[in-house]
């Protein structure tokens, strides 16, 4: 079952069950998905793209969740995190901290970095790799220790 047709199916569920929320958070991606594929020229997305779209509406919602926590706006925090909770349902599973070390690792002897001024190389060439499997903090903070 592809994303769109998953998000058809909750989407009518949702309705069905009145979760304006998560009605809300589905129509949001659907949106964006729409206006990627239109700003691609495609009538459709690939699994790829669907997923770029995906951890890019995540993203978006985690800054916000920080700067909101900083501003100490506890009404839309809660808000976010809800929202964050009903995204992930959509993403691939996530990397354990191990698996993530062990493809740092492996990376960083392919590309044969032995210096933090290697850095962007070796990130250009995990990412794509974990692309909506971790997180980009967590992958960057590996590769510091590894590199250092």
């Amino acid at each position: 079952m592809s994303l769109l047709e998953r998000l058809n199916q909750d989407m009518k569920q949702a309705m069905k069950n009145k979760d304006k929320e998560t009605l809300s958070v589905i129509r949001m991606v659907k949106a964006s998905l729409q206006n990627e594929a239109i700003k691609l020229g495609k009538d459709g997305l690939s699994e790829e793209e669907d997923l770029t779209v995906l951890s890019r509406e995540l993203k978006q919602r985690k800054d916000s969740l920080h700067e909101f926590k900083e501003a100490g706006r506890d009404d839309l925090v809660a808000k976010l995190e809800d929202e964050i909770k009903i995204l992930q349902a959509y993403m691939p599973e996530q990397l354990s901290e191990e698996e993530l070390e062990d493809i740092v690792k492996q990376t960083i002897q392919e590309v044969g970095a032995t210096s933090k001024q290697e850095m962007g190389k070796v990130m250009g060439a995990i990412m794509p790799k974990v692309k909506g499997k971790a997180d980009g903090t967590l992958v960057n903070k590996l590769v510091l220790k590894h590199l250092s």
